[in-house]
């Protein structure tokens, strides 16, 4: 039988549940940060110099074309046929020339789902990519994973309603069907890259322009950068745009070499460019912004890996690593290292495990109780499940969201009060979403909410 405090429990529940479902909640700090991004993602179509043009804002990533005499050649192919046609029509209004080649950046379906959109009637354009083309997602399918299409689902809040959704940061909101990345690789069998290259650098002639095509390990083991000379622009891929990097993303990918991307960065600001055209986000112009928005995220992801490495060697822990690793107070500041994509905390621990594996050196943590048997010994320290969820709901209504999901954790372990610790840690979750300006830790946490509260309805029928 339930305790008084438990039934009281319950009942809080149900009434701010109640209340959450009709009132309209005030916009919260993070999500008006959040919010502040949108205009710059919108739709935008430019030229950024003679016979360069960029649009960003068309789909998830950004596409480039640069017109020469005798045709064009693309820089990715976006999300989806829909949205790369769309950048293509505006890029009709000032040339017709064929499109004669498309550069892959690396194998995200983000950047390859719109390949079909340049076949033409009577053309199909050569299409390049480094010979390692798709590694990341050859990886899960050798290995027969599936459930990292599950977290990414959640990362990208492709399971939220629209109205949830501000942006994922580096990109608008898209639902599923209208113009999201469906894999990590076009699905497309009409066009798939017939060019590929193993070389660190090589030239290419086609189309009239000439620009070179530069190996740079970084987001993706198959990353690649554009160099072209005549103007001056450097086309990053997916190794730079307006936000902290996403040096280990949270759908789970393999170990992204940090050192790696650091350098490839520092590759880029060798070149001198004028322009840099990122993955994401609109284009930057004037070597010195381009120059000093090179050197803050060379340095910014140096910092954090050097500061890593620093303390894996004086033994501490990966809990203990993500406080010691901070960015410098002229860094956290710049406006392409906020955390609104990627997260260096993220990345802290991902470094550790890289490197190190999974176990942090403290010889308690090789044979770790289950989790079910850790829950039961908190439980009986705390005094019985009833006061756990009696502190659950005290954290939740004291404003500790984290505390009152981890407390929830253990009753779902034990499978005591699953109903009610169901609802209390899916309102704790959306508190951290709704505080969370980091638009895939804000997707992730709504959507985990969201399936939590309909898990607890099922059962309560």
């Amino acid at each position: 039988m339930m305790s008084a405090r438990v039934v009281q429990i319950v009942l809080f529940v149900v009434i701010a549940l109640a209340l959450r479902a009709t009132a309209v909640d005030a916009q919260t700090d993070a999500e008006a940060r959040l919010a502040a991004l949108n205009p710059d993602l919108k739709p935008h179509f430019e030229e950024l110099v003679d016979g360069v043009y960029v649009a960003s804002g068309y789909g998830v990533s950004t596409i480039g074309f640069i017109v020469g005499d005798d045709g064009i050649v693309a820089i990715d192919a976006g999300a989806a046929q829909v949205t790369t046609a769309k950048a293509l029509e505006e890029l009709r209004t000032y040339s017709d020339a064929p499109v004669v080649a498309v550069i892959l950046t690396h194998g995200h379906g983000d950047h390859t789902g719109g390949l079909p959109a340049f076949l033409e009637p009577g053309q199909t354009p050569q299409v390049w990519a480094r010979a390692n083309f798709g590694v990341e997602g050859s990886a899960f399918a050798e290995s027969g994973i599936t459930y990292a299409a599950v977290r990414g689902r959640r990362q990208a809040g492709f399971l939220l309603p629209m109205e949830m959704r501000i942006n994922n940061g580096i990109a608008p909101a898209m639902p599923p069907g209208g113009g999201a990345p469906r894999g990590f690789q076009t699905e497309s069998k009409e066009v798939q890259p017939d060019r590929l290259f193993a070389e660190d650098r090589i030239e290419l002639h086609i189309g009239g322009v000439t620009l070179q095509l530069v190996a740079a390990p970084g987001e993706t083991d198959d990353q690649l950068y554009v160099w072209y000379p005549e103007g001056r622009v450097i086309f990053s891929g997916d190794n730079l745009y307006k936000s902290w990097p996403n040096l280990y993303a949270i759908r789970g990918t393999p170990y992204r070499d940090v050192k790696k991307w650091s350098d490839a960065v520092n590759m880029m600001l060798g070149e001198n460019p004028e322009f840099l055209v990122p993955g994401h986000t609109r284009a930057i112009s004037g070597a010195d912004q381009v120059a000093g928005v090179l050197a803050a995220y060379r340095d910014g992801i140096r910092h954090v890996f050097d500061k890593t490495i620093e303390g894996i060697n004086l033994g501490m822990t990966p809990d203990e690593l993500v406080e010691y690793a901070k960015l410098p107070e002229s860094l956290a500041g710049h406006p392409y290292l906020q955390p609104y994509y990627g997260h260096p905390d993220w990345a802290v621990r991902s470094i550790f495990t890289g490197y190190l594996g999974w176990f942090d050196g403290n010889p308690t943590n090789l044979h770790r109780y289950s989790t079910k048997d850790h829950a039961r010994r908190v439980a009986s320290l705390a005094g019985g499940v009833d006061r756990l969820l009696e502190e659950a709901d005290s954290a939740l209504n004291e404003g500790d969201a984290q505390w009152a999901a981890e407390l929830c954790d253990y009753l779902l372990a034990l499978g005591e009060h699953e109903i009610h610790a169901m609802l209390i840690k899916s309102s704790a979750l959306e508190s951290l979403g709704r505080n969370s300006a980091n638009a895939l830790a804000r997707n992730y946490y709504l959507t985990v909410a969201q399936e939590l509260r309909r898990s607890a309805e099922k059962k309560d029928d």
